[in-house]
Order: structure tokens, then C-alpha cells, then sequence
């Protein structure tokens, strides 16, 4: 069996065709306050991140997937590898499916299963975290049903809709 395949859905590299399902993303406020954004992304910078999407893990410390349906080439979501650091084996991890109507059929489990396997055989990583804001539940129990465990809490952390949020640290140690 592939690496980044599973039983339901496939995880494969960013593509070209795949900049208005990034453009769609990246410029959708509902997710700003977890990817830290704060302004728009415009279609040109967004080719050109994805012209570069080629480039090595150990040399850019990110890597970004898409989510398939195993019966589709078209993306649900992605989820991404950030802050690769080689040296003491750890990566963090995010995951996004897009539309409600794609969530809770398992594709955000499957992916997490698969890139943490790809993350322990490929890169040799040793542990894999995520943030986590103390109100986002659902990520909360994929997560924990996963095998990471709450290692820490960032108190007044993220400012989103005029108040702040608490953001817990989620650990799993390979």
C-alpha cells in the first residue's frame, strides 16, 4: 500500500488546476483566524506559491497535500505539514475540509492517519503537534481520536472577533 493512500481518499501533491480551490481558501474569513491571516490572497501570488509547491520539505520546512475522494482528482481539502524541524524530528500539522457537506465522512481522519505515517516513515519525526483553539471541538476529538494528547494551553492567544481566544497545544509522540 501507498503511503498517502488509504482506504477512502488519497493525499497528492499541490497541482496548477488547483489554484481556485487555493484562491477559494486562502481568501475565505471563516479561516483566517487558524491560518493567521489577516488580508487577501491574489490569484498571481498564489500561482506563484504554487510553482514553487515542488520544493523540498527539508528546504522550504512545509508541505502542503490535497484531500481526494478516491473517486475524484478534485480536492476536499488539505492538509499541511509547517515548521519542519529536522533536527530535533518534529513537525507541525493542519487540517482543512472544505465544505460542510464533505465533513464527518472520515476524510479528515484518514488524511491525519495517513500524513502522520508518511511524516514517521519519510521524515523520521518524532513527535507531530497542533494548535488547537479551545473552542474548535470537532478538531479537538480528531485529534485526540488520533493520539494526540493536550501537552499545554495558550492563554488570550488568538484575537478573533474582538475577544480572545485560549489556544491549546496538542502533542503525539511517535
Amino acid at each position: 500500500m501507498k503511503t498517502l493512500e488509504g482506504k477512502h481518499i488519497y493525499l497528492r501533491a499541490l497541482e496548477p488546476t488547483d489554484l481556485e480551490l487555493l484562491y477559494q481558501l486562502e481568501n475565505d474569513e471563516s479561516v483566517w483566524e487558524v491560518s493567521h491571516t489577516q488580508t487577501p490572497y491574489s490569484k498571481f501570488v498564489l500561482k506563484q506559491y504554487l510553482d514553487n509547491a515542488h520544493r523540498d520539505i527539508f528546504e522550504v520546512k512545509q508541505l502542503r497535500l490535497v484531500i481526494c475522494p478516491k473517486e475524484s482528482e478534485e480536492g476536499v481539502g488539505f492538509i499541511d505539514l509547517f515548521d519542519f524541524d529536522p533536527k530535533h524530528r518534529r513537525v507541525g500539522i493542519g487540517i482543512v475540509v472544505f465544505s460542510e457537506a464533505d465533513r464527518q465522512k472520515g476524510y479528515a481522519t484518514e488524511s491525519l492517519e495517513l500524513l502522520c505515517g508518511y511524516a514517521q516513515k519519510h521524515l523520521q519525526v518524532h513527535q507531530l503537534y497542533a494548535n488547537i483553539t479551545e473552542d474548535n471541538s470537532a478538531s479537538i476529538r480528531l485529534f485526540e481520536k488520533l493520539g494526540f494528547a493536550q501537552s499545554g494551553k495558550k492563554l488570550d492567544w488568538i484575537f478573533s472577533g474582538g475577544a480572545y481566544k485560549n489556544e491549546l497545544l496538542f502533542q503525539k509522540i511517535l
